[in-house]
This record gives C-alpha cells, structure tokens and sequence, in this order.
C-alpha cells in the first residue's frame, strides 16, 4: 500500500462498508489511513446522480483526507490469550461473551484452563505453535486458540485434531479465508473422508446436513467460531454478506459404498490416498435438492442431474469465463442409492464428469447476458476466447443458441456419496468460485490413537 511508503492515500469507501473500512484498517495496522464516501451505491446510481455525489461528497473528503491531518485511534488492547480472562458461572460468561461478541448468539461452554488442556492432549504439537496469521484482523492462529474455540463450540476433545486440520486449511492462501465477509455471504462446507469417520460418530447416512449429531454439528459450530473469533469476520463490521448463511454442520461421504462400487472418495480426488483421514472444505453460496431423481440407467438418471446443476449456476459464472475463469467448483452430491444404480451400469465418477460437462450447459447468449448483468458492460465469448481468457469449447461457433459448459473443465465438477441410502435424490451446490476454493488437509493422529478411542467414555 502507499502509506506503507510514506505516500498519502484516501481509501474510496462505499456507503454501508465505514465499519468494515475501520474494523479492517485496524486488523492491518493501519488505523490512521484516511476514507472518502462514496454515497448510495453506484450501480443504480444514474451518471447524473454520480457525479454529483462524487463531486459534492466524495471529492471533498479526497481533499480532507490528503491536506488534513487525522486523529489515530490506537488499537484495543486484547486480553493475554495465556491468562484466565473471566471468571464466574455459566451464566454470567455467556453474558460476558455475547457482551464482548464472542459468541454466535448461543450458548458456549466455559473454555477453562482444565477443558483446554483436556484438548491439548489430544495433539503432540506445542500450543504456541502458530498455524497462520488470517486476515482480516491478523491475529495469530495458534494451537491454543483452536483448544479454545474447540471448546466454546462443543466439541469433544478427541476432536482436536480434526480441528488443527481445519485451522490449516482455512489459513491455506489457496482457500482464500479472507473473503469469507463477502458479498454473497457463502459459507463453507466441510466434508470428511477416512476412518475417522466411524470412529468419533460422524453421521454420514439420513439427515447427513442437518444438525443433531455432536460430532457434525460442533465441529461445523467450530469452523464459524473460529472464523468470528480469531480471523475476526463479525456481523455489522467485516463480515458483509448481505443476505449471509448460518455455519453447516460437518457432512462425511460414505465409503462403505464408494469401496463397494469402485469408486474413489473425495479424499482421493484431493491428492490424498484412500483411507487417509482428510477434511475437505470449500464455501458455496447455497443449493438445491434434487428430489426423485428417477431412472435404472445413467442416460435416465443423469439429464435432471445436469440440468439442474447448471439451473444452479447464474452469476457463480464470473468464475469460469470471467477475471477469475477457471476457478469454480461446483459440487454435486449423490445419495448412494443413485451412486450404485451408476456404476451398476460400469460408469466411474470421471464418466459422470464427462457426462455432466457436456450436459449441464446454458446457451451461448445467456451466459454472455450474465456477464453483461454483472459488469454492466457489453462482453463476448468470442472475445474471450480469442484473447486466451476462455478454452476454445465456449466459442465453436457464432450460433447465439450453441450450448455452452458452465465450467472449463470436466474435472472441474466435484462429486461426492453421502445422505439417505435409500432415497433416491442429489444435492447441488453452487461454488463461489476462488473466494473459497476446494482445498484438502490430511487429518493428523496422536501416536496412541487407538489406545485413546479404547479409553473414550461414552
């Protein structure tokens, strides 16, 4: 940045994003850097209404901000992450958190010395250790914190290494944690592979994405904790979706099945080996079930499938042929009665891949309005595709009516088995792109695991 270089700037901030502007120049130590509003919103501002703002409002605060000399606020002092912070009962703390935000509005279990060390136990790695420094607000992400949060959340502490993997992904740059105050307000999702799985309780069959399992929803519960209370993504400050999502339980895939038809977990897909312990995570924006998804053969099964993917996927498009192309993700989940009909028919994920990107495609002329609603400005597929921005696939022709993939890449569709094994219906999720992009951690295990599940009470 310029101020970093002695050069003085003014931040162009829009109105609703003064908090965010503030909270994040803290996180940055930069709180003494200057703003300029920019009022309403000026994609449905009027050239007229623009400039008039830019010239009566805007401008003037430019001028401030560079001729004037500001008032630093110093940053608040945070409590030592060492030292009991609080005490009282179980009342009263949760008073204290919720007054002090770090809550998410529902009760949290006391994080005591005796719990956090009951959690520390369950890794070999030092609790200063520091797994990353997320943004926005820079605050280190340690072994201790995660202890911490692992608690406030309800995990148990056998969980804790489930969570540090968690952690490590999130601070991934790969990932991209500091997007998750993003406009859309996705939300990540979390799915587990290996062993792991049966052995601390993971639900993986009926009702694998709703709440009512301690396993799935803590370690969900834990992942937006986590993200509130150390990466410092907090409501009316720096986290600005603007309708948002609540945390998502943890889901699993069912390998019992996978093993049974051949196929490879998500695990595999990510560069691990099968019945390695791994989280995969990725954020998306929302989905849809795909009920009744009725057939004996994969050219039955398969059209609703495809169709609906793509139904899922409107302005998630910037992703594939826009600045960012190539990156999204899209995620389908098959119930593994639909996963078996499949295969029964020698069909392998790759097949199914295949098969959807040639088939869960949108014409040539919508997905150029698409870009246009976006930017507001007019685009082309035949541009891009002679610039080199997009593969060759999204231009075979000047037909406005020619269908088009809504990813570059058949590889780029994600699949996963879990859910009802005797319902015959998908989920499809739409990705959001780079600003949470799929990234796998393998789980790592204390040295005397089984000894510690043998001695686990129930």
């Amino acid at each position: 940045m310029c101020e970093q270089y002695g050069v003085p700037s003014v931040s162009l901030t829009c109105e609703g994003f003064g908090t965010q502007f503030k909270a994040t120049s803290m996180g940055l130590r930069m709180q003494g850097i200057a703003s300029a509003l920019v009022p309403g919103r000026p994609d449905v501002q009027t050239d007229e209404e623009l400039r008039r703002n830019i010239f009566e409002v805007t401008a003037l605060e430019v001028i401030a901000g560079l001729t004037e000399v500001s008032e630093t606020q110093a940053p608040e002092r945070e409590p030592d992450a060492w030292r009991p912070w609080f005490q009282g009962g179980f009342a009263a703390v949760n008073r204290h958190f919720t007054k002090h935000r770090l809550s998410d509005g529902l009760p949290v279990v006391p994080p005591t010395l005796e719990r956090i060390e009951e959690f520390l136990a369950y890794t070999s790695r030092d609790a200063a250790e520091v797994l990353g420094v997320p943004l926005p607000d820079r605050r280190e992400a340690t072994i201790w914190s995660i202890a911490v949060n692992g608690v406030m959340a309800g995990c148990r502490p056998e969980y804790m290494p489930i969570l540090i993997a968690l952690v490590e992904a999130m601070v991934d740059p790969v990932y991209g944690v500091e997007h998750s105050g993003n406009t859309p307000g996705s939300e990540t999702l979390i799915i587990l592979n290996g062993p792991i799985i049966g052995q601390l309780g993971f639900n993986y069959t009926q009702g694998v994405m709703r709440d009512g399992f301690q396993s799935n929803t803590s370690v969900g519960r834990f992942w937006r904790l986590y993200l509130q209370n150390v990466a410092g993504f907090r409501l009316h400050e720096t986290d600005k979706g603007t309708y948002g999502n609540t945390w998502r339980v943890v889901t699993a895939e069912n390998e019992e099945v996978l093993s049974a038809i051949g196929w490879d977990p998500m695990s595999v897909e990510m560069g691990f080996a099968a019945g390695d312990n791994t989280v995969t995570i990725a954020r998306y924006t929302g989905g849809n079930p795909l009920v009744s998804v009725a057939g004996s053969s994969p050219e039955e099964l398969l059209p609703y499938v495809a169709d609906q993917l793509q139904a899922q996927i409107s302005w998630h498009l910037m992703f594939t042929v826009g600045a960012r192309h190539g990156s999204l993700r899209p995620l389908l989940i098959l119930s593994p009665i639909l996963a078996k009909t499949i295969a029964k028919a020698g069909w392998s994920k790759q097949d199914v891949k295949a098969y959807l990107f040639e088939h869960a495609r949108k014409p040539a002329w919508q997905v150029e309005r698409q870009r246009e609603w976006d930017h507001l400005t007019r685009w082309s597929l035949a541009e891009a595709v002679k610039a080199g921005m997009v593969p060759a696939v999204f231009h075979e022709s000047d037909d406005p009516e020619r269908m088009v993939p809504v990813v570059c890449k058949a590889d780029d569709f994600m699949i996963a088995v879990m859910g009802d094994p005797m319902r015959n219906n998908a989920y499809a999720f739409a990705h959001n792109g780079s600003l949470g992009y799929p990234l796998g951690k393998r789980i790592v295990l204390p040295h005397d695991w089984e000894t510690r599940l043998a001695a686990i009470e129930e």
